[in-house]
């Protein structure tokens, strides 16, 4: 059965196989979680995601983990929040339910989670959560960890609401 914890932290310095990056559909830098992600993993991460051609959004595509602690990272594109009338919450439980499967493929058994699209890309925080938690629960997965790191404490008690 899948182990979930949530936890505060920086997710670049997580202790995992593989964390997740919120990426954009070019695989680019960005900003937030993203931005933090490809600065602590150094300059062959840009080449790694140039060459992977971009990825759509509610799936998910895995580069190495460079300079990370994490032997790979899983880049997952989020949905942009319109008011959750065209399909937001489909997308978003996509891109969580493709990141199991990828960590599945590359044989990890921890995965550690952002909020994702909850930045800049505007998803409400506890309705992010709910979709993010129901996904990873109901997954058939290998993963035995998901650690869901928290960048701040209202995000922190979301899922830890969620969790309990």
């Amino acid at each position: 059965m899948i182990r979930l914890e949530a936890v505060r932290g920086d997710i670049t310095t997580a202790s995992v196989d593989a964390i997740v990056n919120a990426a954009n559909t070019a695989l680019a830098p960005g900003g937030g979680v993203c931005g933090a992600i490809f600065a602590a993993a150094g300059p062959g991460l840009r080449e790694a995601c140039a060459a992977l051609g971009g990825c759509a959004t509610g799936d998910a595509k895995a580069t190495p983990g460079f300079g990370l602690p994490a032997r790979w990272i899983i880049h997952a594109v989020g949905p942009v929040w319109h008011g959750g009338h065209v399909g937001e919450p489909a997308a978003l439980a996509s891109a969580y339910a493709r990141c199991l499967a990828v960590a599945d493929g590359l044989g990890a058994r921890s995965v550690a989670f952002p909020a994702i699209s909850t930045g800049i890309y505007g998803y409400p925080r506890d309705a992010a959560t709910d979709v993010a938690v129901d996904t990873v629960r109901a997954a058939d997965t290998e993963v035995e960890l998901v650690r869901f790191v928290c960048f701040d404490p209202p995000t922190l008690a979301a899922y830890e609401r969620r969790l309990a």
